[in-house]
């Protein structure tokens, strides 16, 4: 308990999903938490979770692919709690993304030019939003940890979803990037890379695991993992626990990716 207390943590695509459980698990563990998402029914019910259990927080309204919607939530916290400590850009949209958008999960040539500035606005765009604008807060007060939720599937080539492979593929090197950057300032930059996760986002898949064999193929601990399972990745990496992990890329995936 208490290992982010007195902290405050902005975090992206809390309406649901990873974000969600990230919202929760940060208040629970005593930090005053910012949840930003572009609907506000389910950031709603996001804070009446966190305020259920005696939690301090705020909800932001906006869309995180463009500039002003990262402005509007960073500006937000910094009005409410005048700092900014610990950043989770979870902010993103995966398979359940193609009911909504029709094209937007497909092969590069299947994939239009709008489709894919939408996917890259959204999963990789509103990562780079945020970070621009939190780092000079961070680097001012000489600290800070981001942490960037982003796939396997950025680690490994798919016969589908290019877009989304790319824009994860992006974000783990971006993390990198920003880590040897801004080490010098004190500022850590993290990323969990998560396997199949039961969320909405990728709801639509999950029926593989209701078949033994094809579970086993798919992961070797033959389930898909839980949102608090990656929110607790999220909490070590922004966490003082995590004070030696620079540019790490930790991979959550049930085993995934071990055995390719």
């Amino acid at each position: 308990m208490n290992r982010v207390k007195g902290k405050v943590a902005l975090i992206t695509g809390a309406g649901t999903g990873v974000g969600r459980a990230c919202m929760n698990l940060f208040s629970a563990e005593g930090a005053k938490v910012v949840g930003v998402s572009r609907t506000q029914s389910n950031l709603d019910e996001t804070l009446r979770q966190v305020r259920a259990t005696s939690g301090e927080g705020l909800v932001v309204a906006a869309d995180l692919s463009k500039g002003a919607g990262a402005e509007k939530a960073i500006s937000a916290t910094l009005d409410a709690y005048g700092r900014l400590d610990i950043l989770v850009n979870c902010a993103g949209v995966g398979y359940s993304w193609m009911d909504k958008s029709p094209g937007s999960m497909g092969p590069v040539d299947e994939t239009t030019p709008e489709k894919w500035a939408e996917v890259m606005a959204i999963n990789l765009d509103s990562l780079f939003h945020m970070s621009r604008l939190a780092i000079p807060h961070m680097k001012k007060q000489r600290g800070g940890a981001i942490v960037n939720v982003t796939s396997i599937s950025g680690l490994q080539g798919l016969p589908v979803a290019h877009t989304y492979t790319a824009a994860k593929g992006a974000a783990i090197n971006l993390t990198r990037s920003l880590a040897i950057t801004y080490c010098d300032d004190n500022i850590r930059v993290n990323c969990i890379a998560p396997g199949f996760i039961k969320t909405p986002m990728v709801e639509s898949v999950l029926g593989l695991f209701d078949d033994p064999a094809m579970a086993e193929r798919v992961c070797p601990m033959k389930r898909p993992g839980t949102a608090e399972e990656m929110a607790y990745a999220c909490l070590y990496l922004g966490s003082d626990e995590a004070s030696y992990c620079q540019g790490t890329v930790l991979v959550v995936d049930g085993g995934t990716v071990a055995r390719q």
